[in-house]
């Protein structure tokens, strides 16, 4: 492993090693600093592997930091507050308190609103049914649980509501409480643990769902980097319907992945805490991108014939151009600069085209069997495709970093604090 002489002299520094003279000769200082390099060089080594480590994990600490802060803020302000079940409000801000702003925010009013309706709806029917027997308060229940959970299978924010229902139920029929005074202590308890959550989440090491969201995005990319290199030596080799599923079902989580963060993002776009573009497209793109590594994996099922071959032969590098745009673009989403340039892509996909036109004019497609050339037909169809999808994600990425540069030269505290976030 090479390190990089600021390395050892930041090292060595820490390490507290003694200090090189300043009035010696530069070759007493020269040996000295490789004599103390040699010894701390295991010191230094696991010194930057544990920087590289926590750089990785930055996501996953901070919420770790966020999420117990909260839970220990509320449990304290709930006892503070007297609240005869603290439990409620801890539990609460364990859950609003997500990996981003924009999370927190919509798991929060999410939260709120389904609390908010399972408590008024419990109460309507603890008032009804009473508690004057066992069977009037499992009737009672079952009206109280099974509607909501109805509903909340069609609609996320009602999650929370059919489990509001049956606590306020249950605490006024095991406690001999109003139903009116329990399910207004469960929303007080509810509101507190969903503030706190949100207010740590904005406080205590802020992640954006933009950089969470670029990380995604760079990381379908670079999904989508390796599958084109596979795939253009499958239409040589042949590739195994195995390999085919491992290669679209990698791409197609890291765009999952990318659409969960994304609608974050686009949540803290609407409510202004972020002056990003909308997630949309990239995402729309990357969909787009994927569904042409789809249609050339079905060409790759089988090799293509010799013949074609030898006409694609000399426009091979396509693929590594591909794959080169695909890993530099993510590279520029993660570092927020400009997108790579589309002349080398897209001269490969020009002299391919090229290639394909000339089988065409010589006929060689008329008689190949008619699953072979539908096959490749699709091939040529998709790489048409992936020239214009190539361009909008060159666009996009523009779009993101010039939006980067105006949230940084942006005045507004909580906008730059909550934005100015690293790459995770």
């Amino acid at each position: 492993m090479t390190i990089a002489p600021h390395e050892w002299r930041r090292a060595i520094r820490l390490a507290g090693g003694p200090s090189i003279p300043s009035r010696v000769g530069s070759w007493y200082r020269s040996v000295q600093f490789a004599l103390q390099g040699a010894a701390l060089a295991p010191w230094a080594h696991v010194w930057m592997q544990s920087r590289a480590w926590l750089g990785r994990q930055k996501a996953p600490l901070g919420l770790f930091f966020r999420v117990t802060v909260s839970a220990l803020l509320t449990f304290e302000l709930a006892h503070w507050l007297n609240l005869q079940v603290p439990v409620c409000a801890v539990l609460t801000a364990i859950i609003v308190t997500q990996m981003s702003v924009g999370g927190s925010l919509q798991t929060s009013l999410d939260y709120l609103v389904g609390t908010i309706s399972g408590a008024i709806y419990g109460t309507a029917v603890g008032v009804l049914v009473g508690d004057e027997s066992e069977f009037r308060v499992l009737a009672g229940l079952a009206v109280a649980v099974g509607p909501l959970v109805l509903i909340a299978t069609s609609r996320k924010n009602m999650m929370a509501a059919p489990i509001t229902a049956a606590f306020v139920l249950l605490t006024s029929t095991l406690t001999h409480a109003s139903p009116i005074g329990a399910a207004v202590d469960r929303v007080f308890e509810v509101a507190l643990g969903a503030l706190i959550g949100v207010a740590i989440s904005f406080v205590l090491f802020p992640s954006s769902a933009y950089d969470l969201a670029s990380e995604a995005a760079a990381c379908a990319l670079e999904r989508l980097a390796d599958a084109a290199g596979e795939l253009m030596i499958g239409l040589k080799q042949g590739l195994g319907a195995d390999e085919h599923h491992r290669i679209q079902e990698g791409i197609g989580d890291a765009v999952m992945q990318l659409n969960l963060v994304g609608a974050e993002a686009e949540r803290e776009r609407v409510v202004g805490l972020s002056p990003a573009p909308e997630p949309g497209p990239m995402l729309r793109t990357l969909l787009r991108l994927r569904h042409d590594f789809v249609l050339i994996g079905r060409a790759a099922a089988s090799p293509l014939p010799e013949a074609l071959q030898a006409r694609l032969e000399p426009h091979s590098d396509v693929g590594t151009a591909i794959a080169d745009f695909l890993r530099a673009s993510g590279a520029a989403l993660l570092a927020r600069r400009r997108p790579p340039g589309l002349e080398d892509v897209e001269s490969a996909l020009h002299s391919y085209a090229a290639g394909i036109d000339r089988i065409r004019r010589e006929g060689l497609t008329r008689c190949l069997p008619s699953e072979m050339t539908e096959r490749f037909f699709a091939l040529c169809f998709a790489l048409e495709q992936m020239r214009h999808n190539l361009r909008d994600l060159h666009d996009c990425v523009a779009e993101w970093a010039q939006s980067h540069r105006h949230t940084r030269d942006s005045s507004g505290p909580m906008t730059a604090r909550v934005t100015s976030v690293g790459p995770v």
